[in-house]
């Protein structure tokens, strides 16, 4: 009976201390939970037997679809891609250089249009100029001679407007001097009145000529302007369709392009009307000094006229 009592106890002793080298054994034994880890990137390629192994590069790890990095360290959404690529000069040459073959056209017609304005302006000035001065002159003459026949000398070295005036009233004169005495001096007014006013409107004429290309430019040239403009900025549209992109860079250089032939356009324009306008009172007054020059030549042929009837009645009388 004591033995079996003493065997208890050391059983028991013994279970006791067996009990923490359980429980280490179990923690041992007990499975761990892997630990979240990045993959590594693999620092070295796998090479054959008997050669050193080849350190792997960016370029062997990227995938072949990936995308490169530019060479110049912008991201590729910042860079414009060469297609889109428009020219930035927006000088005006720049702009002609730039332009539309049409457009092109349309703006060396409009530049050779005001090149002609400006032309007819300085040789219509220089014109006009000379011939009031030389009406003028002749009108003085004429209004200070007492007969037709002391004006045609004092303008006979002349070849101007004026001067054919007088000449072709002593003319008239000339050829109805037989008929003087017999049918009076009615016919030879309507004449002579005749023959100046086809001198006043050769002289007239003479002097309007060219100021009709003005009128036209004035008329034509803003026209001529908005087709360059409409045909450019339906080029930049479809530029815009092609290129698939409303980028405001994409579509400038275009419309400032057409526009540039509006402006054209108007330069050509402007300047034509107002010098047409300013030509045509000038002609105006020219023709003015005219009609006075015919007035006065006139007043010299009715006053011989009188003279003349007035000499054979005081010889008689005599």
């Amino acid at each position: 009976m004591l033995k079996k009592r003493i065997a208890a106890m050391m059983l028991m002793v013994g279970s006791v201390l067996a009990a923490p080298g359980i429980g280490h054994a179990q923690e041992q034994m007990a499975p761990q939970a892997p630990a979240a880890q990045a993959p590594a990137m693999p620092q070295e390629l796998s090479a054959p037997a008997g050669q050193q192994p080849v350190a792997a590069t960016p370029t062997d790890i990227m995938p072949a679809d990936a995308p490169s990095t530019p060479n110049d360290g912008r991201p590729v959404a910042q860079q414009a891609p060469s297609a889109l690529e428009l020219p930035h000069n927006l000088s005006p040459w720049g702009m002609f250089m730039g332009a539309d073959i049409v457009v092109k056209a349309v703006m060396i017609g409009l530049a050779f249009a005001s090149l002609v304005t400006w032309t007819v302006w300085l040789a219509k000035s220089l014109e006009l100029a000379a011939a009031r001065h030389k009406a003028r002159r002749a009108l003085h003459v004429i209004s200070k001679a007492r007969t037709l026949a002391d004006a045609g000398r004092a303008l006979e070295a002349r070849h101007d407007t004026g001067a054919a005036l007088v000449h072709a009233a002593r003319q008239e004169v000339e050829l109805t001097q037989a008929a003087l005495d017999h049918a009076g001096g009615d016919g030879l007014k309507e004449r002579v009145g005749s023959r100046l006013s086809r001198i006043e409107a050769m002289a007239g004429r003479r002097m309007s000529r060219g100021t009709g290309v003005l009128a036209t430019i004035g008329s034509t040239a803003p026209f001529v302007g908005l087709f360059g403009t409409v045909w450019g900025i339906m080029n930049s549209f479809i530029g815009i369709s092609e290129a698939q992109t409303t980028n405001l860079a994409v579509v400038a250089p275009g419309i400032a392009e057409a526009l540039l032939a509006t402006a054209l356009g108007l330069v050509a324009a402007i300047p034509a009307v107002v010098i047409y306008n300013v030509f045509a009172r000038a002609i105006t007054g020219y023709r003015q000094l005219l009609a006075d020059a015919s007035a006065g030549v006139e007043r010299l042929v009715s006053r011989d006229l009188d003279f003349r009837s007035v000499r054979p009645r005081a010889v008689a009388a005599e």
